[in-house]
């Protein structure tokens, strides 16, 4: 696999916002990244995008429904979110796309906040083995990968995917 430049979706994905949301500019949506990558990347997004709203940040430990697979993890931290988002259009921003586990989750957690007008979903990455009909809206990118493989956003600063393969208990950048 040839090194992702980061930046460069980024970008990409912010043109696509962009296009996709119109009057941006009387009605400034809410953005929301997911802890931790997604949140990295929301940070990127919403400079990119000049947004004059306040960035939200959901942890969605507590909403997760596969901890006997993944476990638990000892440090759970507050999500930072509007609580007002009734009517909100909200741009949802994650890291990578899997299995579509994290976004229910973090769908679950923002209706707990109120009814949002829209919800947008862009993500980083995008690969192959969704256990639930999940799909997002705008992607930087999309990858195949082998099941030992797995790809990961290390950061915040700078910004960087690997793609890691237990098999080889090894690192591809």
């Amino acid at each position: 696999m040839t090194a992702l430049d980061v930046n460069q979706l980024i970008e990409s994905m912010a043109a696509d916002i962009k296009q996709r949301m119109p009057n941006m500019d009387q009605s400034p949506p809410l953005m929301v990244g997911i802890h931790t990558g997604g949140a990295w990347v929301a940070e990127h997004l919403h400079q990119k995008l000049g947004l004059d709203t306040q960035l939200s940040r959901l942890n969605i430990s507590f909403y997760r429904d596969d901890f006997t697979r993944i476990g638990m993890h000892p440090q759970v931290l507050p999500s930072q979110m509007l609580t007002n988002i009734e009517g909100r259009s909200i741009i949802l921003v994650d890291d990578v796309l899997y299995t579509g586990r994290t976004i229910r989750a973090a769908l679950n957690e923002i209706f707990d906040y109120g009814r949002p007008q829209s919800i947008l979903l862009a993500t980083l990455v995008e690969r192959d083995g969704r256990e639930l009909p999940i799909q997002a809206d705008v992607v930087g990118t999309h990858v195949d990968l082998d099941a030992d493989q797995q790809i990961k956003l290390t950061g915040p600063e700078p910004l960087a995917l690997s793609i890691i393969s237990s098999k080889q208990n090894s690192t591809i950048e």
